[in-house]
């Protein structure tokens, strides 16, 4: 007769919650992760409880790595500012972001005013990148005057056009007064 339970040693250690965990396992644990990259306490502390069943040994864990500066939501919100900044993303998308990572808006803003990021360039550099150069929304005809029906067409498409690439802004978290001079004609 074979006994077919699983023995806890051999599931996945991904998956597992420790029943017994010490401070030591945990601190273990969040140090692993911040390793790889800064976390805001509240991405630890929900990655740590779905390790450990402790909440108040996970929360206890987590103010000694605050008070040690190993963890630093002032330091993880400058960080990601700085990334979504070089990949193209505006003001808006980004607080938008910190705040569905457990960021407090006092460090968000603080985050905005130490790192002090111009709008306006970002804006640009992010344009530049999808639509190129050129700024021109339709190239001009030399030829001979077009009919009212092909000038017709001509200003739908430029307006169209205009109002994809503020849409390609907007979505990338800019704010008007940041890409409008992109789009003037």
């Amino acid at each position: 007769m074979s006994d077919q339970t699983t023995h806890p040693d051999t599931q996945d250690p991904a998956t597992r919650v420790e029943a017994t965990a010490s401070v030591g396992d945990i601190r273990v644990a969040a140090m692993d992760l911040l390793a790889r990259r800064e976390h805001a306490r509240s991405e630890l502390q929900t990655k740590l409880q779905r390790r450990f069943d402790d909440a108040a040994l996970v929360s206890r864990v987590l103010d000694d790595l605050a008070a040690e500066n190993l963890q630093s939501d002032a330091r993880y919100a400058e960080s990601l500012l700085r990334q979504r900044l070089d990949r193209g993303y505006g003001p808006v998308r980004i607080r938008q972001e910190m705040r569905e990572r457990g960021v407090a808006q006092a460090r968000i803003l603080a985050a905005l005013e130490t790192v002090d990021p111009d709008w306006c360039e970002a804006a640009t550099v992010a344009f530049q990148r999808k639509f190129g150069q050129a700024r021109e929304l339709q190239p001009e005809d030399p030829g001979e005057s077009p009919s009212y029906h092909v000038r017709r067409e001509a200003q739908q498409q430029r307006l169209k056009e205009k109002a994809r690439r503020m849409r390609f802004m907007q979505y990338r978290g800019f704010l008007p007064e940041h890409f409008r001079h992109l789009l003037e004609d």
